[in-house]
């Protein structure tokens, strides 16, 4: 299992890097539209709508590489004073939490992108194809869910820490 972990943490991290690229690219057309619109009186056409398409893409691709390094926030103010065994099972519970919303989200991202394709939308001022955003978000999801839901089996086991985990980037639990 730890081999397949490695796996889907490398995938992570490609698809973070995907993700890190489309908010670049979302950054920089921001720019432009601010621009043209300070200096020309033109912005990008369908500015409002790429953002919001990109934006939502950058995050579902991103979500996987911060599960796998075990980024997301935790509140541990009741739990802080736990032993190490009774954290590692509430963290494998909350990434079996995870997986299970992420791949609940997955599939109702696909199902949305079939439904809408079939629905023939588009967006107003593009005439983008709507499904496309929703197609392209459900990889990210459910690559994060496969992450989350190897770490929970994972987690009760002792297994070592994540990424990121106890390093100088991270705080104590």
């Amino acid at each position: 299992m730890s081999a397949l972990l490695q796996r889907l943490q490398r995938l992570a991290q490609l698809f973070g890097v995907a993700g890190a690229a489309m908010a670049l690219a979302v950054g920089l057309m921001v720019v432009a539209s601010v621009a043209g619109r300070a200096a020309f009186g033109v912005p990008v056409p369908g500015d409002v709508e790429l953002t919001q398409f990109g934006i939502a893409v950058a995050l579902s691709l991103a979500l996987p590489w911060c599960q796998a390094r075990r980024g997301h926030i935790i509140v541990d103010f009741f739990t802080q004073r736990a032993g190490a065994r009774t954290q590692r099972a509430l963290d494998a519970a909350g990434a079996l939490l995870l997986a299970l919303m992420c791949a609940l989200l997955a599939w109702r991202s696909a199902a949305g992108a079939v439904a809408v394709h079939a629905a023939h939308e588009t967006t107003m001022i593009l005439a983008l194809p709507m499904w496309w955003t929703y197609a392209l978000l459900a990889p990210g999801l459910a690559l994060a869910a496969a992450v989350a839901a190897l770490q929970a089996l994972a987690g009760p086991r002792g297994a070592a820490p994540g990424p990121g985990q106890g390093d100088s980037e991270t705080a104590p639990r």
